[in-house]
């Protein structure tokens, strides 16, 4: 059973960015809600006011730009990216964790930013989000600013999110557009789990990228490989930069080893 709180649903970034500025301390954002509501009905949080986004103007779904690449709005959805073909065919690497992400029905109401937002250390879309070296830009009614994606997570469900910003927009950069790359995720069971250990490999122009999911208390990027390099350091790059931990799903020891059994699979698959 959902806690009491209050509901509004501004029609304006004008509307939006005044009520956060007043009651943002207080409040929580909604866009699909595949996060905030199981985390209300468990009683992990209970805001007192719920602001809903979907009815924003202009915080619709994806957009193209020449200049600026794929610009992914706050109601876009996990499935606005898999139905779309340019997506698919210009950052295959984010079709890849999007098709990896829960149910055909949570793919249809969870967005994207939302995953980003809630800042899991096992979020599906921020592997492959790291890898592409997307950024979020955040709003208030005092200013904009922009943030390398790699600087956005702060820690297990903790963002660098002001309590009076919105994430606006993500952007994915046109330079990293048809770069190669998986994603492979091991789970407890088969179809919609969380990631046990989440990795991505992406390759472009001689650079080879790894982004960790459930390999340490935020999703992490590896930076400074070549493709060139050899599996072994790959993996010890992996290792250098993971600190998973033992829960209730698996050990620490585990997932390390997995991570470097994933790691191997790709770089041979996208090679």
């Amino acid at each position: 059973m959902l806690p009491s709180f209050e509901y509004a649903a501004p029609r304006s970034r004008v509307q939006l960015l005044d009520l956060l500025a007043e009651r943002g301390h207080e409040a929580r954002l909604l866009a699909g809600g595949t996060d905030l509501l199981v985390g209300m009905r468990s009683g992990a949080v209970a805001p007192a006011l719920v602001v809903d986004l979907k009815r924003v103007a202009g915080y619709g779904g994806l957009a193209w730009s020449e200049a600026e690449g794929l610009v992914i709005g706050p109601n876009a959805t996990i499935g606005d990216l898999l139905r779309e073909k340019r997506v698919r065919e210009e950052y295959p690497l984010l079709a890849a964790c999007a098709r990896d992400f829960a149910t055909g029905q949570v793919r249809n109401r969870a967005t994207v930013i939302g995953n980003a937002v809630n800042a899991s250390p096992a979020a599906d879309m921020a592997p492959a989000l790291l890898c592409l070296e997307a950024r979020a830009v955040l709003a208030s009614r005092s200013s904009e600013r922009e943030l390398p994606l790699r600087e956005f997570f702060a820690g297990p469900k903790r963002s660098a999110a002001r309590a009076d910003e919105v994430v606006e927009r993500i952007v994915v950069p046109a330079e990293s557009a048809r770069a190669r790359g998986d994603y492979r995720k091991l789970k407890r069971i088969g179809g919609h789990d969380l990631a046990l250990v989440g990795v991505a490999v992406m390759k472009k122009d001689g650079v080879l990228r790894l982004g960790l999911a459930s390999l340490g208390p935020t999703p992490l990027v590896v930076d400074g490989l070549r493709e060139s390099d050899p599996p072994d350091a790959v993996v010890a790059a992996a290792e250098r930069s993971m600190s998973p931990i033992d829960d209730l799903r698996c050990s620490r020891e585990y997932r390390a080893f997995m991570a470097g059994v994933l790691v191997r699979r790709l770089l041979e698959e996208v090679a």
